[in-house]
């Protein structure tokens, strides 16, 4: 049937069902038992079905759109471009367009305009100080967040979330491995779960170890310059910092310039006149075996270090600026695309009938470790 469009009449008949129970099955509705359900989406996706999508808007009132609402600093992070990318994607494959929320338009109480243009929505790391997220969320169509929302409002209709205190905690876990005593986190600002979650987990871990972490807040879209400023006051004032982990997307290149101008070595001579990129891939949010007996190689004492110390650097967000750095820089790889494909995934599911309202999806992460953290030879 390659010849012509396939309609549903056509998976119908090869289903041995009638035309409403392939509508119903197709779109996740009606009375179906679920073994006819599969039978139909799969005779449909061997025939090379597709939906009408003008059709289908105007059997259900539908706008055949999705709206993204992402933070107002989005258009400086790879980050979030990668992500909205994913989106689209995913909800191309619904049929589904995706309208980019400027963070203006749903202000003041525009929400419900927005709303009544969309379907559903996407609302990613909602900040509490965000005016736009409450109404969003009370917009009176589904919305899935990315991340969870910590302040008081509706209850999105499901989430999609990274366990990002594990994230953090394998960082420094791993810091710690190759031979750290003294680890510092730019942790960022703002009141999103992310932020939120990377600033309490760095107390935490050195309360847990009995480990001085040294935090310094930075803006939630550092720039490389920032970073650089920061990490150089950092080491001037506690010169025993023998690792730091920078949270902002893209900011570490701006760490790695603060080692150079103090004159610390970054992962080991060797490594980085190579080149080398190799990288070593840890998955999901389980982290190893801590090795609480490294030795530090080059430290004169817990007051303080010599100058020339190896740095180790990392990042909590992965991306082009991390991996184009000299030394690359360790990383957690959030997966920005096939998260915004998750976020959308949910969404689509949600308005699809296939899945409940309330539900949560987790979505997993990935430590690269590069040369930035190789131990000291």
């Amino acid at each position: 049937m390659t010849s012509r469009t396939v309609t549903l009449l056509d998976v119908a008949r090869a289903a041995g069902v009638s035309k409403s129970t392939v509508s119903d099955a197709l779109q996740g509705s009606g009375r179906v038992a679920e073994a006819t359900r599969e039978r139909v989406r799969a005779v449909a996706e061997q025939l090379g079905y597709r939906p009408n999508s003008a059709a289908r808007r105007l059997r259900r009132s539908s706008t055949g759109a999705i709206g993204l609402h992402l933070p107002q600093t989005a258009t400086r992070l790879d980050y979030y471009m990668n992500l909205a990318f994913g989106a689209v994607a995913r909800a191309q494959e619904e049929g589904l367009d995706v309208v980019l929320l400027a963070p203006a338009g749903v202000a003041g109480g525009a929400s419900g305009r927005v709303a009544s243009r969309v379907d559903g929505l996407l609302v990613i790391d909602p900040e509490v100080g965000d005016s736009a997220v409450p109404g969003l969320l009370d917009a009176g169509v589904p919305v899935v967040t990315g991340e969870r929302y910590l302040g008081p409002a509706a209850a999105p209709s499901g989430a999609v979330i990274c366990d990002n205190a594990a994230s953090l905690t394998a960082l420094l876990d791993h810091v710690t491995e190759r031979g750290a005593r003294h680890p510092a986190v730019l942790a960022p600002a703002g009141t999103s779960a992310w932020a939120t979650a990377l600033r309490a987990t760095a107390a935490s871990w050195g309360q847990e170890h009995g480990v001085a972490v040294a935090l310094r807040t930075v803006p939630f879209a550092a720039t490389p310059q920032e970073a650089e400023e920061t990490t150089l006051a950092l080491l001037r004032t506690d010169p025993a910092v023998d690792a730091v982990i920078c949270a902002p997307d893209g900011a570490a290149p701006g760490v790695l310039r603060a080692a150079a101008t103090a004159g610390r070595t970054v992962g080991t001579v060797s490594d980085r006149m190579t080149g080398s990129t190799t990288s070593d891939r840890t998955t999901g949010s389980t982290t190893s075996d801590r090795t609480t007996e490294s030795t530090t190689s080059g430290r004169t004492g817990e007051a303080g270090a010599h100058p020339r110390t190896p740095l180790l650097v990392a990042s909590c967000v992965d991306g082009t600026a991390t991996l184009s750095a000299e030394p690359p820089v360790t990383a957690v790889d959030l997966r920005p695309a096939a998260y915004g494909r998750a976020c959308a995934e949910l969404l689509c599911d949600i308005l699809a009938g296939r899945t409940a309202p309330d539900t949560v999806r987790r979505h997993a992460w990935a430590l690269e470790t590069r040369a930035s953290t190789t131990p000291p030879r």
